[in-house]
Formats: structure tokens, C-alpha cells, sequence
């Protein structure tokens, strides 16, 4: 609950902008724009494309979470298994990987995980 509450305030930082929510499931969507062609260039800059805090999922378009679903979703089961601690452990996975000699992004064990299983979802 306290992760799915910091994706809401963001959220209605996003609906603020102009974007909009659609829920999906039991996840709740909120993008700036419905197509990735009407994503304002400042959020396409930035370093990612979606981000999940609980139950919400953010993106720049609702035409890129569609892409990025099932990876997202993978974020919210571990959400849904680590409640708030995600907050410390994903940080510290990203050290874990940097210490190693990784990248802190493609290296992190929460992503890789993710990215296996959007792997394993294509290929089905």
C-alpha cells in the first residue's frame, strides 16, 4: 500500500501535465500522452520509459506501456512480495551490480528477472 501511495502522488503529478490513467487489470496505467508521437520531448529524454511504484505504473505513453506491460508487471509481483523494503532492496541490487563490475540497470537481479520473463512471454 505505501508503494502503490507514492505511484498515485506521481500520478496525479502526470494527470496534472495532461497525461491520463486507465486501469489495466489490478495495475493503473498513467501516461502523459496516448501516442508516443504526442509524448512531450522532455519526458522522452528521460532515462526510461516506464517506472512502477506499487499498483501504479507510469510512462510516457499509454502506446509504450502496451510495449512495456509485461515487463512492468514483473516490478509489481515483486512489489506485491517486498512491499516497501523494494524501496531499499532495488537501490542496493543496482549497487550489487555496479560493485561487480555491471551495469546498475541491465545488471540489477529485479530487472533481470524482469527481462527474463518478457523474454520467456515473446517467445511462448
Amino acid at each position: 500500500m505505501p508503494c502503490t501511495l507514492v505511484g498515485v502522488l506521481f500520478g496525479v503529478a502526470v494527470i496534472g501535465l495532461g497525461g491520463s490513467a486507465r486501469r489495466v487489470g489490478h495495475t493503473f496505467e498513467v501516461a502523459l500522452s496516448v501516442g508516443q508521437e504526442s509524448t512531450p520531448l522532455w519526458a522522452r529524454r528521460l532515462s526510461f520509459s516506464a517506472i512502477t511504484f506499487g499498483h501504479i505504473i507510469l510512462g510516457e505513453s499509454h502506446e509504450v506501456l502496451v510495449l512495456l506491460r509485461t515487463h512492468e508487471r514483473i516490478h509489481v509481483r515483486q512489489y506485491e512480495l517486498l512491499g516497501p523494503l523494494f524501496f531499499v532492496a532495488y537501490p542496493a541490487a543496482s549497487l550489487l551490480a555496479l560493485i561487480q563490475g555491471q551495469c546498475p540497470y541491465h545488471g540489477n537481479g529485479f530487472e533481470k528477472q524482469a527481462f527474463a520473463h518478457e523474454s520467456a512471454s515473446h517467445s511462448a
